[in-house]
């Protein structure tokens, strides 16, 4: 018990001198009325160690029947022998919309890609490790989506789907990208910063300057893409490294989101929201309220501490 208020006293800040700390303790057990108050409305809670808080939110929308889009979040944490590493996996997949089993390719890339990238990270995730791994995480991301690109060819020929990947280890995020899913960062000022580049006919139109970005939102074939998993013998995905914000938060969403909800409405659904989950539910919320003309997934993540 004396190690449960000692832990509570380093994570909320106790100012007070050691021997009254010691005294204090030793004549609150169980916690008052007044320091359990005190706990849970601290809006601005310390944390000794970095670590890891998602959510994730989905919808078929207002005007389909189903779902074509694949969603995993997993988070956890690498044990070590000098501490714990972040550890997560975020992705989204959307099947493409008029190809046969769009699900089924989805469903497929979603499987293919995780199954790949923690059988890659099981012995570091479930042993102590000592040594490196041969591969670089861009090449481990690289394979898992080539991987994925056979999968969905054997499993649904003639479909396709996006896929926006994030590997999360530490402070650092890998990304493969292939389609028109987008990765965001969103910080706390308000700013939205997206990390993918759409794979679209229209967003290539834009910027070889053939249109205006408002034309681009109004084009009448945004749907076009010229790059999706599974489609085509030879696969060049996105792939790169770069920091996690902080403050600020990793959002990766398909086009039934970011296609009708705009920046300025995702940046508030998100920072004005008390927690992560409910973040994910306003996302949700607002898409269907512009129409829901599509399937919506989003994730979303912090790294705190």
């Amino acid at each position: 018990m004396n190690k449960l208020f000692r832990w509570l006293s380093r994570l909320f800040g106790n100012n007070q001198s050691s021997s009254a700390t010691t005294q204090e303790i030793a004549n609150t057990a169980p916690l008052t009325e007044q320091q359990i108050q005190s706990i849970v409305t601290n809006q601005n809670p310390r944390f000794d160690l970095q670590q890891l808080v998602s959510a994730c939110g989905q919808s078929v929308g207002k005007q389909r029947d189903l779902n074509e889009d694949s969603l995993l979040a997993i988070t956890t944490t690498m044990a070590g022998n000098s501490g714990n590493l972040p550890f997560g996996l975020y992705i989204v997949a959307d099947g493409m919309g008029g190809h046969q089993f769009g699900e089924v390719a989805s469903n497929a890339a979603i499987r293919t890609v995780a199954g790949y990238i923690l059988r890659k990270f099981h012995p570091y995730l479930f042993h102590v490790k000592t040594d490196t791994m041969e591969e670089s995480f861009q090449e481990i991301m690289q394979a898992a989506v080539t991987d994925a690109q056979r999968a969905i060819q054997r499993e649904a020929p003639g479909s396709g789907t996006t896929l926006t990947a994030a590997l999360v280890i530490g402070q650092q995020i890998t990304v493969a990208h292939v389609g028109d899913s987008r990765a965001y960062f969103i910080y706390p000022d308000g700013r939205i910063e997206p990390i993918t580049r759409d794979h679209s006919l229209v967003k290539r139109l834009e910027e070889l300057g053939h249109i205006t970005p408002d034309e681009a939102a109004n084009y009448p074939h945004r749907n076009v893409l010229y790059r999706a998993l599974g489609q085509g013998e030879i696969l060049d995905p996105d792939i790169f490294t770069i920091g996690f914000p902080q403050p600020g938060y990793l959002m990766i969403c398909s086009d039934g989101l970011w296609g009708v909800v705009a920046e300025q409405d995702l940046i508030r659904s998100i920072v004005d929201a008390p927690n992560l989950q409910r973040a994910c539910q306003n996302l949700v919320s607002a898409a269907n309220t512009a129409g829901g003309p599509d399937n919506i997934s989003v994730v979303l993540v912090q790294l705190i501490g």
